[in-house]
Formats: C-alpha cells, structure tokens, sequence
C-alpha cells in the first residue's frame, strides 16, 4: 500500500520540490517569451508564483496571476485550453522524462500577505505583540 507523505504532516520532498522549481521557471520562460501561439494568452502578463508537484510527479499545479490581478478567472481558462501544448514545451525544454499534467490555479499569496497586514495593524493584536519590557517603560514614564 503506498503511504501518502501530506497525510502524516510531512512537507514535499526535495525531488518534488526541484521539479516543481524547474516547472514553474520553463513555464515563465513559456509565456514571458509568448511560445504559444494564442492570441488571449499572447496580450496577458502571467506571473507564476508557485508550482506544487504531487508525490508520483504525475500532476503538477502551477498558482498564477495575471499582472494586477484582474481577469484572474480568464487567464486560468486560456492557461487550461492551451495545457496539452504547455505540458509538451515543458517536457522538451526542461528535459522532463514523463511532464506532468498540468492544472491551474489563482495565486491567493497577495492577498493573503493584505489580510495578515492588517491583522498587525489591528490595535488588540498590537496589544499582544507588545513585550513586557515595552509596558514597563511607559509605566515608568507616566510615574515620573
């Protein structure tokens, strides 16, 4: 029985890691250069922030962005009507002896790093990030 590494809490391996590296730079390489021959994916700018391999490398799973995150469902549709032709440029050009089959989808990291910021900002949670030393200062400062 194959032992599933997520369920035990484990990270991805440093194989899955490599390989989702080197897919997610041919894949920049693809789409910065305009290698595909469509014109909706040809007038996007796609930042591809982050590719996820599963365990057997057989699906890997690119987060993409259009530049100013508008049309974000748009870019994923146009990425997933050209995957069969992405799949094929990826394993020529990164010499990939089987190239995984490719799924898309919205990087969320922005947002993300929006709404942790604000919870920083949020006058309770400053409270708490406050260290002790920093209450004892301003107690001394209102006593003298």
């Amino acid at each position: 029985m194959s032992k599933k590494r997520f369920s035990e809490g484990r990270g991805p391996s440093q194989r899955m890691l490599r390989v989702g590296e080197v897919i997610r730079r041919t894949l920049s390489e693809i789409l910065q250069r305009g290698e595909i021959h469509d014109p909706d994916l040809g007038r996007m700018l796609i930042t591809v922030g982050e590719v996820r391999v599963t365990p057997d490398l057989g699906i890997a799973t690119a987060f993409v962005l259009p530049l100013g995150g508008k049309n974000a469902e748009e870019a994923i549709e146009v990425l997933a009507r050209n995957k069969g032709e992405l799949r094929r440029m990826i394993g020529r050009k990164a010499q990939l002896k089987h190239a995984p089959e490719l799924r898309f989808r919205i990087d969320d990291t922005f947002d993300q790093i929006e709404r942790t910021a604000a919870l920083f900002d949020n006058d309770h949670i400053q409270q708490d990030l406050r260290t002790p030393t920093d209450d004892r200062e301003t107690d001394e400062d209102d006593t003298v």
